[in-house]
């Protein structure tokens, strides 16, 4: 009998397969640790980044789909909140291990925001077992990949504009922060989508032998 378990009226993420404390108090325990190490993660691979002005090419995208998948939309939203707050406390999470109240001001910052959503619309895809199968899984994942940048775009613009006064024109500012990151965030959503579903196919494999 496998051992992941799941709330009512949602399908089953990664994260459940660790099973369910039968406590309330062990399992809020459980959900904090997750949310935290989804914090990490998202930390570790913003680090793995290709400098560009005005937004840098990250792994957070990745890390982001990732994570929210593997936890489900509640735990993945939390997950990059706590990531963000972290940030803005000074803590040197964000790319190129930068990390103050004054990534408000950077361009980039509005991609930082769109992250949650981001990884709560991948947890919300998990939730339905798109996950499980690669193409849809790809197809889920480019959906999350887009919401950074429909937060992202807007905020970079303000930032440029409004406080920089730059005047960059809407040509500008979708080559600086749109055109330059299509063909990564494809790739990213492709390699979330082999991974996941991978790690499906594990923990189903660890179960039909716990069944034997």
């Amino acid at each position: 009998m496998s051992s992941i378990a799941a709330a009512p009226g949602r399908r089953p993420v990664l994260a459940d397969a660790l099973g369910r404390p039968s406590s309330r108090a062990r399992a809020l325990a459980v959900d904090a640790t997750l949310v935290v190490v989804g914090a990490a993660v998202v930390a570790v691979l913003a680090q793995v980044t290709v400098p560009l002005w005005p937004v840098p090419i990250t792994g957070q995208t990745l890390a982001v789909i990732v994570v929210g998948a593997a936890l489900g939309a509640r735990r993945g939203a939390a997950a990059l909140t706590t990531y963000l707050l972290a940030g803005l406390a000074g803590l040197p999470v964000f790319a190129e291990f930068t990390g103050s109240i004054a990534a408000v001001g950077k361009p980039s910052f509005g991609f930082v925001l769109g992250f949650i959503p981001a990884a709560f619309l991948a947890g919300w895809f998990a939730e339905r077992a798109w996950d499980r199968k690669p193409w849809l899984a790809f197809i889920g994942f480019v959906a999350a990949s887009i919401v950074p940048f429909l937060i992202g775009v807007p905020y970079m613009a303000f930032i440029l504009n409004s406080v920089m006064g730059l005047g960059y024109d809407v040509g500008q500012v979708l080559a600086a922060g749109v055109t330059p990151f299509i063909v990564g965030g494809l790739v990213k959503a492709a390699i979330a989508a082999a991974l996941i579903p991978a790690a499906w196919a594990l923990v189903r494999r660890v179960d039909a032998r716990k069944d034997v």
